[in-house]
């Protein structure tokens, strides 16, 4: 019998993987994975979240798409994202961040080559035999919808581990929201948010060890009496 996790375990055990092993997840832990998700709030209970996830070949057409189009420069994201408008604490956090992922794949600073062949494995997926797109409708400015797509990103990310599974989101995976619709037959109206690549965790590659540190509560949180 498997021991259950706490609530606790969960949220400490869950990080983002960037390598994984080849063999898929059963179709059933799948479905439990969304069925979990499934459950996150919602304003107004609309559930607005419209998911797409592939597997197998489906995965491989995707992958080979967004590879294409990156090659020829062709972005199409729906909503506008990048560091420059990062400031103080925001900004350290990111460049370190980077500093200590690429750090742990033996990647330096100066290698150009290998830092771009390590941001193509984003639209690989990793590697990981599965992958989650999270579209959503665009209802007023999109933001509060946005958020509840988010709770239900986070919902699903817990679920995969205490599954046993692990999941990278990807923010990435949506600046090529137009060919994702278009390989997938999306409905044109729905916008993308991010994608998560996801499946059994490879702890014996390079760069598995790696995780992200977390600034103290008091850096983000003020308490008011």
């Amino acid at each position: 019998m498997s021991k259950t996790k706490t609530f606790h375990d969960v949220v400490r055990e869950r990080y983002s993987a960037r390598t994984y092993r080849a063999d898929p997840v059963p179709g059933d832990v799948i479905h439990a994975v969304l069925d979990d998700a499934q459950r996150s709030p919602s304003n107004a209970n609309i559930q607005p979240w419209d998911v797409h996830i592939v597997s197998g070949a489906a995965r491989d057409r995707v992958s080979e798409a967004l590879l294409a189009a990156e090659a020829e420069g062709r972005m199409t994201p729906d909503y506008p994202f990048g560091y420059d408008e990062l400031y103080g604490a925001y900004s350290d956090r990111q460049v370190r961040q980077a500093d200590q992922y690429y750090k742990s794949i033996g990647v330096a600073r100066e290698a150009t080559d290998d830092r771009r062949m390590a941001l193509l494995r984003n639209l690989e997926f990793f590697g990981a035999p599965h992958a989650c797109f999270l579209f959503l409708p665009p209802f007023y400015d999109s933001v509060r919808i946005a958020s509840d797509v988010g709770m239900y990103g986070q919902t699903f990310l817990l679920s995969l581990t205490a599954h046993g599974l692990q999941g990278c989101p990807q923010t990435l995976l949506g600046f090529f929201a137009g060919t994702i619709r278009e390989v997938l037959g999306v409905d044109p109206k729905l916008k993308m948010l991010f994608g998560i690549s996801f499946g059994y965790p490879d702890l014996e590659s390079q760069g598995a060890s790696y995780r992200i540190d977390r600034a103290p509560i008091e850096e983000n949180v003020t308490l008011h009496s």
